[in-house]
């Protein structure tokens, strides 16, 4: 067998892989032994079919069988003992004449290679980057305040309704002059005031007692024939023409009374004489509102990061080839007009991928089967936790074993594991420009 690599620049080359009969010939005629012994045809005993009758049956596509994979793993032997750095896989080129597999005895098989563009990214304080920190001033924590005391409050039945009620109504559906239609739409149901969006209509429905009525159009209020459908109990298809006037009783109230910031809340958050004040418990919301946007302003400078990093290394990318093999690997057959409109996306995530393995590369991180493992079981714990359980070691080590057979989970656990090794290194080799933006400032920054 001879391989050889011709290099057409620095994004391209071609591999041309030579095969003769010293390469193939004993896999095919074990291959063939394999089949004959497995061949079943009337009037030869199982295992007993001549060898010429195999041959002739088979013997063809044997031959392309053996001889693919024979190539398949020579390229890739190829490769990775020359350590060449390759995007996507190599694409066999199509020959101009055709293969005679019967009387050929040396074929010769060519591949193009996408190649790896060479890289210098220097992750440095000699890059400053802005990180934003969601500032957490008095509007963010009255805010947070007012949540905390609606969601401990205390539920009552007030005489008079107030913009936050909900009220518990009967509804009637009236006949044009006014009066309840026999036969016609009844429904017990609630409206939250809070969620009308139309304000004139929430004006209506404050300030009612117990027993009030009150005529509103099906219109007024529900905006949608979904709205109208769930909030009279009636099919979606008579909901798409209903149109009538309807009569609101008010059979009750309720309102959520916001919880008072005393003893017994922060005892019940923090638990027993962690928090005795209001001024420590403003403190104690300061600090997990803080801790809150963690995560979002990691997500943000880690944004910037790619975004500058790419812009700045920019890789060049061996663009036809790519296109040409997406093409070829995509599930669904794909034209190279939709190739050309996605690509430029695909094309930013190939150069931050080449840029994130040349950092790993460079600065020799690595994440060890235990830290996966680890990383696993806080997910499972993560996950128990979040519908308020906890997971016995037993438990845990079961579904740990689970995740841990299937690639995708694996893969995943790695790539969340290398992101946070290369946002630690980020931190502590760029340059940081701590920069305190409001709330509002901070999830309005665009990419």
């Amino acid at each position: 067998m001879n391989i050889t690599k011709q290099q057409i620049d620095d994004l391209n080359a071609v591999v041309t892989i030579k095969v003769g009969t010293e390469d193939y010939q004993e896999k095919v005629e074990s291959a063939l032994k394999k089949v004959q012994r497995q061949a079943s045809m009337p009037g030869f005993r199982p295992g007993k079919v001549p060898t010429g009758m195999i041959k002739k049956m088979y013997g063809k596509s044997v031959l392309v069988d053996e001889i693919n994979k024979l190539l398949n793993d020579s390229i890739y032997h190829y490769i990775n003992e020359n350590k060449i750095e390759i995007l996507g896989n190599p694409l066999p080129k199509t020959k101009e004449e055709a293969i005679d597999w019967d009387a050929q005895k040396e074929f010769s098989f060519d591949y193009d290679l996408g190649l790896a563009p060479v890289l210098n990214v220097e992750v440095s304080d000699k890059m400053t980057f802005d990180y934003h920190l969601v500032k957490v001033d008095n509007d963010l924590i009255e805010k947070y305040l007012k949540d905390v005391k609606r969601n401990y409050g205390k539920p009552s039945n007030p005489e008079v309704s107030a913009d936050n009620d909900v009220l518990y109504v009967d509804i009637n559906e009236l006949e044009a002059d006014g009066s309840i239609k026999a036969g016609g739409v009844f429904k017990s149901t609630s409206i939250g005031i809070d969620r009308i969006k139309n304000d004139k209509v929430k004006a209506k429905l404050v300030g009612l007692k117990k027993d009030d009525k009150l005529v509103l159009s099906s219109k007024e209020l529900y905006e949608t024939a979904i709205d109208l459908s769930i909030g009279l109990g009636i099919d979606k298809e008579v909901a798409e023409s209903f149109e009538a006037n309807l009569q609101i009783t008010v059979k009750n109230i309720a309102r959520m009374e916001d919880a008072e910031l005393n003893q017994e809340l922060f005892d019940k958050l923090y638990g027993a004489g962690k928090v005795n004040s209001e001024e420590e418990f403003r403190t104690k919301i300061s600090e997990e509102l803080a801790m809150m946007f963690t995560q979002d302003q990691d997500r943000r400078f880690m944004a910037d990061v790619e975004k500058k990093l790419v812009e700045t290394a920019s890789p060049r990318l061996p663009e036809d080839f790519l296109k040409r093999w997406l093409m070829a690997v995509n599930e669904k057959p794909l034209t190279m007009e939709q190739i050309n409109t996605e690509f430029d996306s695909y094309a930013k995530a190939m150069q931050w991928k080449l840029i994130e393995n040349k950092i790993i590369k460079d600065n020799s991180l690595q994440v060890s089967p235990e830290e996966a493992t680890n990383e696993a079981k806080n997910f499972i714990r993560s996950q128990y936790a979040r519908y308020g359980q906890t997971a016995t070691d037993e438990e845990v080590e079961k579904l740990v074993k689970t995740i841990l057979t299937k690639e995708s989970e694996v893969q995943k656990i790695y790539d969340n594991l290398y992101a946070s090794k290369m946002l630690t290194l980020f931190k502590e080799k760029f340059k940081l420009n701590n920069k305190e933006v409001s709330y509002n400032e901070f999830f309005d920054i665009k990419d």
